[in-house]
């Protein structure tokens, strides 16, 4: 051979070296992952470490349901197993969602009277059991299908990633005896480190109380009110389906709640540059934002009306599917704000097109979000306030108009402004003044930009990406085949031992005794001296 042909082998040995050397430097197998994922805008999420995992050479298996929306049975990233059930399944029903925004609105907007209230909150709590009396099925049609669970006990997996909104892939864990990663921001019935993590209501929000961790005392009573009701929620109206499977395929010896809290790594789609601080524990890993990334170029046609847009920019505006709940009116409303305004405006609405609107307006049926929040033409976000929007506008730097519909997206907002990054605006109350006014504000005040600036920079000041640290931690439990010594064992523990109450009541016996003893000590001398003082005088 000649030297160069030599030389030619060694450059494709050290070539092949460095393609191989992410799992050399790992010291980790190329290992397998049973996958429970959740459909709808959680499978975003997942599909993002799914394809992480599968780039270092995992194989990874994804359990699906026969009526999943998003999550494909054919990927050049996983394979799959399709579970039929008795009832579809979608955590995210469009329908559903959007008739309980209309209900929402409708409700709000003739003056919220109690009566109604409770009816809103009733239609909630029915659809919330309902999804995960669904969900909780899952796991009954794996256990009850033979042939599939031999087939994943012969498979030997190595962990179970599963997004423990639905709690089907914890059970199936547990029944194969499997370290589990959640990928995580809500669990069944709120917040995940309302779980996992000592959480002092007194300055830690829960989810629907819509408070900062700065409260006045009245922010606290009502705070200490919505942790209530979602033990009550928890209780009540989640937990029992998933209990009763407990019950049947484990004993009564296992609970349901425990199997959540057993779990080895909680990968967090949290970061505290957005989130409040909060305690937490050692085997919880923060990954918010791990789905941003840098903007790539625009097709041309968006490009074009970008750039079109002269020194005044560009306004986005998304508030997802839902805004199809929206009435006409409100958007129409929304509309004429946005013609009276000197920039364009690239508006996605797949709903009812408003009236009112003006030439400077776009409307896309889609657009590509991330790309758009990285252009620097681009001077501001009206967004409804889901994870993944507010996390690429501070990843981007873009404040933000927030328009929030349901659930945690009023906490969401709320979050950036305090931070003095958002103005937030009640979607029930829109019109054209008080919706324009907002949109001023936003764009003539340098410290609202400013502040979401500086938001981006402390996001992206980070040793790794977080995509790079939930694939390192995975893999980590993977090698050591769990991560038991990062799990505090407190949730095993009876809620009296937990919060102390038996050795409060030991201590307040002991000192009860000593005071006793002293108390009978002290009336015992007084008494002697009496009377031997007696005695002397007779």
């Amino acid at each position: 051979m000649s030297s160069a042909g030599a030389w030619s082998c060694v450059l494709l040995c050290l070539s092949g070296l460095l393609l191989l050397s992410p799992l050399f430097h790992s010291g980790v197998h190329a290992g397998k992952v049973l996958v429970f994922p959740v459909d709808g805008s959680h499978w975003v999420n997942m599909k993002l470490l799914i394809q992480g995992l599968h780039e270092r050479g995992h194989r990874i298996t994804v359990v699906r349901t026969a009526s999943t929306w998003y999550i494909k049975e054919e990927s050049p990233y996983y394979d799959s197993i399709t579970v039929a059930l008795p009832e579809a399944i979608n955590i995210e029903d469009e329908d559903f969602f959007v008739s309980l925004l209309s209900r929402m609105l409708e409700i709000q907007r003739a003056g919220a009277s109690p009566l109604a209230f409770a009816s809103f909150l009733w239609v909630i709590l029915n659809g919330l059991s309902d999804i995960h009396r669904q969900g909780s099925q899952l796991a009954v049609e794996v256990f009850e299908n033979r042939p599939l669970m031999e087939r994943l006990r012969a498979e030997r997996y190595d962990i179970v990633l599963t997004d423990p909104g639905l709690a089907a892939g914890v059970l199936v864990a547990h029944e194969l005896r499997l370290p589990t990663v959640f990928n995580v921001r809500w669990i069944t019935s709120g917040e995940g480190h309302f779980v996992v993590a000592p959480s002092p209501i007194s300055y830690v929000p829960t989810s629907g109380s819509n408070v900062s961790d700065r409260m006045t005392f009245v922010e606290r009573l009502k705070n200490a009110l919505h942790y209530l009701l979602n033990v009550c929620i928890d209780r009540y109206v989640v937990c029992p389906h998933y209990d009763r499977i407990v019950a049947k395929y484990f004993g009564p010896d296992v609970d349901f709640y425990q199997l959540l809290q057993a779990s080895d790594l909680w990968l967090m789609r949290v970061d505290f540059v957005f989130e409040f601080p909060r305690p937490t524990m050692p085997n919880v890993v923060y990954i918010g934002g791990f789905q941003c990334k840098p903007a790539e170029p625009l097709p041309d046609d968006l490009e074009a009306f970008v750039e079109g847009s002269g020194e005044h920019g560009v306004i986005l505006m998304s508030l997802g599917t839902l805004v199809k709940g929206f009435p006409v009116d409100i958007t129409s409303e929304i509309a004429a704000a946005f013609a009276r305004l000197p920039q364009r405006v690239i508006w996605r609405n797949p709903g009812e097109r408003p009236n009112n609107l003006g030439n400077n307006t776009l409307l896309v049926p889609w657009m590509p979000q991330n790309d758009l929040l990285g252009h620097p033409k681009v001077r501001a976000f009206v967004a409804h306030g889901g994870t993944n929007g507010i996390y690429e506008a501070i990843y981007h730097g873009v404040p933000i108009v927030g328009v929030p519909l349901l659930f945690d997206q009023f906490e969401n907002v709320l979050r950036l402004e305090v931070r003095g990054a958002a103005k937030v605006i009640d979607a029930s109350k829109i019109d054209r003044q008080n919706f324009g006014e907002a949109l001023q504000e936003v764009l003539h005040t340098p410290s609202y930009r400013e502040n979401m600036q500086r938001l981006s920079r402390l996001h992206k000041d980070r040793p790794m990406h977080p995509l790079d640290s939930a694939i390192y931690w995975t893999e980590f439990v993977m090698r050591h085949k769990g991560a038991a010594h990062l799990r505090t064992e407190s949730y095993k523990m009876p809620w009296y031992s937990y919060h102390s109450v038996d050795v409060v009541v030991f201590l307040c016996a002991v000192l009860t005794g000593i005071m006793g003893i002293v108390v009978f000590t002290i009336r015992f001398l007084c008494l002697r001296l009496c009377r031997r003082g007696k005695s002397k005088v007779e």
